[in-house]
């Protein structure tokens, strides 16, 4: 049969969905038979029939790097990525960590207690599974970002999604070498970075051992004795690494093709140089959405999966059911870049939905004028008018006062510098736009909703091709352990699939090998 093109009818589809075991093909007087089970059952049952190829078994925990999961205390290599303002919600880390997947918080844009107060609930509803925490870079905010490790290692959280990071702070490695210890000759560290990176320079620093100059800072301090900082000089900073590609939110747009490869590369010869005890490893993200994107991203060699955007369009998101029914109408042309909040005045950029909202359009007007102009005073008198009449919807004198006692609570040394740096201050009034604009969004402003910003990735629209037709399709049936079951699951058939093409094997429909189903469903194929 090889060559020959079939149809993947109820009992080519069944068979391949029963992932645990291996199936064989056979055929006998022009006619196909599809088996699963045993090489013994196989022997049993060959008398008169040809064998015309097989598919592996390939369970859904050995997909990537089995240590991976062993070392995460997890089931599956799958990870819902952190998303900011609290849109990957406790909720949504509770369902992924209860189906042995792993959650991260969105931590990001929160008030230090807001965070703590996740924590409460995290540390109630998820006790005994594995969670973790975003700490994201927060280069204009240094104070923040140390309050949030203090917080962390208050709160034994050992494992956080390092994003965002243009490079090292003393912060992140005080929190990844915090309690390093010598045990039966190995290095033991308490806490865990998971780094989110788009770069390859910024991978290197994180596969790298801490920088020399934070670990004489801290044993300077008092947090580091030397023989601790001498053990933290035979450790990477994160272990695992996500290469994040062209995804929404913060993002450089790179494709995953060229990025992931030059990473694993990088991965290579960082621990040859460095004689690592534990072996380094890549996980990736940005365009995970579909079964078939998983099944690419495991042929890679990618250790493990993160998704994000589509999580945002789950019932678990931290958002409201208008951003939900956005997210499950958009097309992959749907979004576009827009500046980004927390690094305004650096130029950086987030991809948000451009669709059915004018906030894109109005963030660029902001940083274009912050660009060319020194001072809210320096704006000319009919743009100023504008920003008061249909982007602020007050006068900027108002947005100040409001953007004042917030820094007062958040971060003083801001304010600080707004009153010395006349740009500086403008810099902060435009924030408070691209501040309030995805609050709006996660709350649902009704008469706010064309300033909505909503993070989003090409990917949405690939998902929403995906489940077009099946119960996935309305946004109050997308569930976050659904969609993470499906995606792994349908990855795994995929991946089945592939071995009979090259058997020489065509089949004529593979969209019917991945169609949604229901956990239960899935777990019948796997019993």
């Amino acid at each position: 049969m090889p060559g020959e093109q079939v149809d993947p009818g109820p009992s080519l589809v069944s068979g391949l969905r029963r992932i645990n075991q291996p199936l064989y093909l056979l055929s006998q007087d022009c006619e196909s038979r599809i088996m699963t089970g045993t090489a013994g059952t196989l022997h049993e049952s060959v008398s008169g029939q040809v064998f015309s190829g097989m598919a592996m078994a390939c369970p859904l925990h050995m997909l990537g790097d089995a240590d991976f999961c062993r070392d995460h205390a997890i089931r599956f290599p799958y990870v819902g990525g952190s998303m900011a303002k609290g849109i990957s919600s406790v909720a949504m880390v509770e369902a992924l960590a209860k189906s042995g997947m792993l959650g991260f918080f969105g931590s990001a844009g929160l008030m230090v207690e807001e965070v703590e107060a996740a924590i409460d609930q995290l540390q109630r509803c998820a006790a005994g599974f594995t969670y973790g925490i975003n700490l994201i870079h927060s280069p204009n905010e240094p104070q923040l970002e140390n309050a949030l490790v203090d917080l962390y290692l208050r709160r034994g959280i050992t494992l956080v999604e390092a994003s965002a990071f243009l490079d090292l702070t003393l912060a992140l490695v005080r929190y990844r070498t915090h309690g390093i210890r010598r045990e039966a000759g190995r290095i033991m560290t308490p806490n865990y970075v998971i780094a989110k990176i788009s770069r390859e320079e910024v991978a290197a620093k994180f596969f790298s051992p801490p920088p020399e100059r934070f670990l004489q800072e801290l044993v300077a301090s008092g947090h580091l004795t030397p023989e601790q900082a001498q053990w933290a000089r035979e450790i990477p900073m994160a272990q695992d690494l996500t290469v994040e590609a062209d995804s929404g939110g913060h993002t450089d747009n790179r494709p995953a093709l060229a990025l992931f490869p030059t990473i694993q590369a990088l991965k290579e010869t960082c621990q040859k140089q460095y004689h690592y005890m534990q072996p380094l490893r890549v996980g990736l993200g940005g365009g995970i959405a579909t079964p078939a994107a998983a099944a690419a991203a495991f042929a890679l060699g990618a250790a493990y999966l993160v998704t994000g955007t589509i999580n945002q369009a789950c019932v678990e998101a931290g958002t409201c059911d208008d951003v939900r029914r956005m997210l499950a109408e958009t097309r992959q042309a749907d979004v576009t870049m827009a500046p980004s909040g927390d690094m305004f005045e650096m130029g950086v950029k987030v991809q948000v939905i451009k669709r059915g909202t004018m906030f894109s359009m109005r963030a660029a007007k902001l940083y274009e004028l912050y660009r060319t102009h020194g001072s809210i005073e320096e704006l000319p008198v009919e743009e100023r008018q504008k920003l008061e009449k249909t982007v602020f919807r007050k006068p900027l004198e108002q947005i100040w006062g409001e953007t004042r006692s917030y820094f007062a609570q958040r971060d003083p040394h801001q304010l600080a510098k707004a009153e010395r740096e006349p740009k500086y201050k403008m810099a902060l009034v435009f924030r408070w736009y691209l501040g309030q604009s995805p609050d709006w969004a996660n709350r649902g402003v009704p008469d706010r909703k064309l300033d909505y910003q909503v993070w989003c990735g090409p990917a949405m629209g690939a998902f929403n091709e995906w489940v077009k037709g099946s119960f996935m399709e309305s946004p109050e049936q997308r569930r976050v352990a659904v969609v993470a079951w499906n995606i792994l699951f349908g990855a795994a058939v995929l991946m089945r699939a592939c071995q009979l093409k090259l058997q020489g094997i065509r089949l004529e429909d593979e969209a019917a090998l991945t169609a949604p189903l229901e956990i239960e469903q899935i777990k019948e194929f796997l019993s």
